[in-house]
């Protein structure tokens, strides 16, 4: 049996922002529907279903039997879906900067909302993303995101809000998972706060928790050496060779 590491990347971006995490054996960090160049949704709409079969088909493709799945923010809401799909698939599981809930009726209307002006005016978010850095990020690193959101098709990054919208409230699934779990945040997150995290962590079996101070949403890209440190140590208590 050969085991691994699968990064399912965040929203509005690609798998390159997996680079700093890709530096071992058997990593799989596939580009989601119609990101990264990738085919497009289907209908329109990535749901967080076809986000998870997507995951399969790369793990598979890597010859991998299970993984350590890792989902930072939207991947982890296709983190969630995988785990209702295929938990035989899993080796352990790293929830980063996400949560198990759904969206509220306002949140959904305002994903709705993007949605419709990615497609009437291109990709509005290239210039104002929403807050994925803390309040003072490395320098240089905001430069280094946009150029990644402008590089993805306006319709992917609508398809994927819409997908977000209408995916399913995932805490009751909390409890079922029985692999190791590590829940990731950190304490400069302005879009998805650490006090929406952490309590997965009560809420899964044997979860760990870890903070890391300073970083935002995409904790791996702000503090890349202790997002990996983390990530490594978790991979050994998952019998996982990093």
């Amino acid at each position: 049996m050969t085991d691994g590491l699968l990064l399912i990347h965040a929203f509005p971006l690609d798998a390159r922002m997996w680079s700093a995490q890709m530096d071992r054996r058997n990593v799989v960090a596939p580009d989601l529907p119609g990101f990264g160049g990738s085919p497009a949704a289907e209908g329109g709409v990535l749901t967080m279903d076809q986000g998870a079969r997507r995951c399969l088909e790369a793990v598979d493709a890597a010859g991998l039997d299970r993984v350590v799945v890792c989902g930072l923010s939207m991947g982890g809401y296709v983190a969630f879906e995988l785990w209702r799909r295929a938990p035989q698939r899993f080796a352990g599981l790293v929830l980063a900067n996400t949560r198990a809930g759904a969206d509220t009726p306002e949140g959904a209307e305002a994903r709705r909302t993007l949605a419709a002006r990615l497609r009437s005016e291109g990709n509005v978010l290239a210039e104002s993303p929403p807050p994925l850095l803390s309040e003072d990020p490395p320098a240089g690193l905001w430069d280094v995101v946009k150029g990644w959101i402008r590089e993805q098709p306006a319709d992917a990054i609508a398809a994927a809000a819409l997908g977000m919208a209408e995916r399913p409230d995932s805490t009751s699934d909390l409890a079922t998972v029985d692999v190791p779990t590590l829940v990731i945040t950190s304490d400069g997150d302005l879009l998805i706060p650490a006090d929406v995290s952490a309590p997965m962590a009560d809420q899964i079996p044997g979860a760990q928790l870890a903070v890391l101070p300073g970083a935002g949403h995409l904790s791996n890209l702000e503090d890349p050496t202790g997002f990996s440190r983390l990530l490594v140590t978790h991979l050994e208590r998952c019998g996982i060779e990093p």
